[in-house]
């Protein structure tokens, strides 16, 4: 994850804490999830690089470790989406556009329905 995904994203969360305004609010989140989209790609991109040699048991071990268990019916893709997705969650920028999400959603602002990308 490139460390200006994360600034972005600490940015446009700080900037919601002070927006009232719902067309201000959708802006943000619009740009924060964006960079949500972008930080997550990254992050998958580097554990399908780091997770390339392991065996699958190393795998559903650090899967394991991250708490995204590899469950019976799951291939080795989604596995790797899992823990990519479980790594990303934890970091400080996911945590800022899910503190972007929910002051938009006091205001009545959302995404939903919404083509974002």
């Amino acid at each position: 994850m490139e460390a200006n995904t994360t600034a972005l994203l600490l940015d446009l969360a700080a900037q919601a804490q002070s927006a009232g305004a719902p067309d201000t609010l959708h802006a943000l989140l619009h740009a924060g999830h964006r960079a949500w989209c972008a930080g997550l790609a990254d992050v998958q991109t580097g554990v399908a690089r780091e997770s390339a040699p392991l065996s699958d048991a190393e795998l559903a071990r650090r899967c394991a470790a991250a708490g995204a268990g590899w469950e019976a019916d799951m291939t080795r893709d989604e596995a790797l989406s899992a823990l990519a997705f479980a790594i990303w969650d934890a970091t400080p920028a996911a945590i800022a556009y899910t503190d972007l999400e929910e002051r938009a959603a006091l205001h009545g602002v959302s995404l939903v329905g919404e083509e974002t990308l």
